[in-house]
């Protein structure tokens, strides 16, 4: 419930980059940011012995907003400590499911900023299952906390296109940037206690699960538009891969053609300079960026300067 004649008083809960212009954004309008809950520091790097800080931890030390990082975000210890601050207002970009002790706590509400056209790609992977998928549009949704994971009322909307050769990377950059200006329109409507909340259509549901290794290895037996749209869904992380010549062989940018051919699906052509394709359903994929178990990532001429492996040639 959103109180009149209130000053806001927020707190943050965000950990990857993604989350970062959302937090500036209300830095920089002047919005009291009390706290911002990020996750723990963890050990990474070359010899897993440096101590990685999340993005938005680094962005609130350098502004002076004090950080919390709970390990558990039930332990009474935690609660007591978030209530101290005193907030009226919880904004969660990228971070992990909350229990409702967290989300229920202040007296306005929790709300999130979420990467898709809610209620479609419910889930932890929106940006990605969009373009697998070949959706022509995605966006982002902020949307009131409740029980069941993104299925809140719906405050603000705004679609973003999916260009034909985007990559998951790229579109994530872009959705950054126009997640941190909805994150704000949200929180100046609620500000002016002017919100709208819209209860989800259940109709149009659909779900964006977790990606996982096991998830990105290609099928060969997809068509080369739906196998195109795989590779670049999957760019930059994890990444769609096969295996060549017992090493994992990933494929970070492609693209399809369709013609008839008699080869048996996953079969490798190449010319051995300039081209390198696998034969699919209906065409073929042709493999313009990639990276082999233990190299980093070249483009395709590169690669087949440095790299000779038999192929089963034109």
């Amino acid at each position: 419930m959103v109180l009149q004649d209130m000053k806001l008083r927020i707190i943050f809960m965000g950990t990857p980059d993604f989350a970062v212009p959302s937090l500036d954004v209300l830095v920089q309008n002047g919005y009291e940011v009390v706290a911002v809950i990020t996750s723990a520091d963890k050990l990474g790097g070359r010899g897993r012995n440096q101590l990685l800080e999340s993005p938005v931890k680094k962005y609130a030390v350098s502004k002076g907003i004090p950080v919390l990082q709970p390990l558990n975000l039930k332990a009474p210890a935690f609660l007591e400590e978030l209530r101290s601050y005193q907030a009226n207002l919880q904004i969660v970009v990228a971070f992990r499911m909350l229990p409702e002790l967290v989300w229920n706590m202040p007296a306005i509400g929790t709300f999130n900023l979420h990467g898709s056209l809610l209620p479609k790609y419910r889930g932890a992977a929106p940006i990605n299952w969009a373009i697998i998928n070949g959706d022509k549009e995605t966006g982002v949704t902020t949307f009131f906390l409740q029980h069941q994971i993104d299925t809140g009322n719906i405050l603000f909307q705004e679609k973003i296109p999916i260009k034909p050769d985007e990559t998951a990377g790229e579109l994530h950059d872009q959705m950054m940037e126009l997640g941190a200006q909805v994150v704000l329109k949200t929180v100046k409507s609620v500000e002016r206690n002017d919100i709208h909340p819209a209860v989800q259509d259940e109709t149009l549901a659909s779900h964006a699960p977790k990606i996982f290794h096991e998830t990105c290895m290609i099928d060969f037996n997809l068509s080369p538009t739906k196998l195109h749209d795989f590779v670049r869904g999957m760019n930059p992380y994890p990444a769609a891969w096969t295996m060549l010549d017992g090493l994992e062989f990933k494929i970070l940018r492609s693209s399809p053609e369709i013609a008839a051919h008699s080869y048996p699906n996953g079969q490798l052509l190449s010319d051995q300079k300039s081209y390198l394709k696998y034969t699919v359903t209906g065409g073929f994929l042709n493999v313009l960026e990639l990276q082999l178990q233990g190299r980093k990532r070249m483009g395709i001429r590169d690669f087949l300067n440095g790299y000779k492996v038999v192929f089963n040639n034109f």
